[in-house]
C-alpha cells in the first residue's frame, strides 16, 4: 500500500460509484492505473466488497451505539439483538468492540432495557445516534432500484435497467436522488488488518458546544488525514482517519483533544468491520407489500 492506494480507497469509501477515470483525474494517474490498483486491493483482500450504506434514520428508525468489553462477535450479537437488529460491528485493538443496532421505536426505553438485559458482556457505554435531519420520500420504484443496488452498488445503469425492467432514465434519476441524500452512501468494506503500511483508526470526540462549528474546525484541520467523511452521533463526532505510524496516530489524537469544544477523546483501532443488511432488506420487502406508493419520513 502507498499513498495513491490510500487516496483511491478514500474516494471509493466515500463514493464507490466514482469511475476509475474520475478518480484518476483527481489523484493524477490514468483510469487504467486506478483500475489495476483496485483489482490488486481486491485480490489481496484489502477491499472485501462494495456496498450501499443506508443510515436507519433515513427510513424512520433510530440507532443505538454500544462500546463493550470483549471480542466474541457471536456473543455480542446475541446480546445486542435483545434490543434491536444488528447494524454494525467492529472489534478493536485492546479487547473492545464497537457495535450498533437499529431501533424501530421507544429509543429511550431500549437504552434502559439494554442496561438490564445485557448481562453477559460488559457495556462500557451506550449512546444514540443524533437525529441528523435526513428527509426522504422513497417510492416503490426507488426501493426496487435500491434493492438491486444492494447486490452490487457499482452496477452499470444499463444492467440495473435490464434487471428491474425499468428505463435507464428512471435508474439514473433514482441514483442521483440516492446520492444527494446524506444518509445514503455508496461505499465499501475493507479489512484493516491487511492495510500493512497504514493504520486506520477512529477518534470519537465528545463535544460540549456547537457540533457543526466544531466539525467545521476539524474538517479544516484534519481533512488530509480522513479515510472517510466524519459523522455525528448525538453529542459525539466520529473521525475516521489513517496514519502511517503509531506516533502520528497519537499526535492526531492529541490535536483532536485540543480542538475547541472537545470535552474528551477515545481512540479505536478496528481489527475488522462488518455491516448487517437484514434490517434493510426486511424494510424494503415490507414496504413493497404495502398498498401506499410513497414511504415518507421527515426527521428533525
Amino acid at each position: 500500500m502507498d499513498n495513491l492506494d490510500m487516496n483511491i480507497l478514500n474516494r471509493l469509501l466515500n463514493n464507490c460509484r466514482k469511475s476509475d477515470r474520475q478518480i484518476g483525474i483527481e489523484i493524477g494517474i490514468s483510469g487504467g492505473a486506478v483500475r489495476a490498483r483496485i483489482k490488486k486491493m481486491e485480490k489481496r483482500g484489502i477491499i472485501e466488497g462494495f456496498f450501499i450504506k443506508v443510515e436507519p434514520p433515513v427510513l424512520g428508525y433510530g440507532v443505538l451505539y454500544f462500546v463493550v468489553s470483549g471480542e466474541n462477535i457471536n456473543e455480542i450479537l446475541e446480546q445486542v439483538s435483545l434490543v434491536g437488529e444488528p447494524y454494525f460491528v467492529a472489534p478493536c485493538v485492546g479487547g473492545i468492540t464497537v457495535c450498533s443496532v437499529v431501533i424501530k421505536e421507544n429509543l429511550e426505553q431500549k437504552i434502559i432495557l439494554a442496561n438490564k438485559l445485557m448481562k453477559d458482556v460488559r457495556v462500557l457505554s451506550i449512546f444514540e445516534a443524533e437525529n441528523p435531519g435526513f428527509s426522504s420520500n422513497f417510492t416503490k420504484t426507488d426501493l426496487e432500484i435500491l434493492e438491486e443496488l444492494i447486490k452490487d452498488p457499482r452496477q452499470k445503469i444499463e444492467k440495473i435497467a435490464k434487471n428491474t425492467k425499468m428505463s435507464t432514465k428512471t435508474i439514473t434519476r433514482c441514483i442521483e436522488k440516492l446520492q444527494e441524500n446524506d444518509g445514503i452512501q455508496f461505499t465499501l468494506i475493507y479489512d484493516p488488518k491487511k492495510i500493512i503500511d497504514f493504520i486506520p483508526h477512529a477518534i470519537l470526540a465528545w463535544i460540549e458546544g456547537d457540533l457543526k462549528e466544531t466539525l467545521k474546525n476539524m474538517n479544516e484541520t484534519f481533512s488530509e488525514s480522513y479515510l472517510q467523511i466524519p459523522f455525528i452521533a448525538k453529542n459525539q463526532i466520529v473521525l475516521l482517519m489513517y496514519s502511517d505510524n503509531v506516533f502520528k496516530m497519537d499526535e492526531l489524537t492529541q490535536k483532536v483533544r485540543n480542538i475547541k469544544n472537545v470535552k474528551s477523546v477515545d481512540l479505536f483501532i478496528p481489527k475488522k468491520i462488518s455491516f448487517y443488511m437484514e434490517w434493510l432488506k426486511n424494510t424494503i420487502n415490507n414496504f413493497k407489500k404495502a398498498p401506499k406508493l410513497h414511504l415518507t419520513y421527515q426527521t428533525n
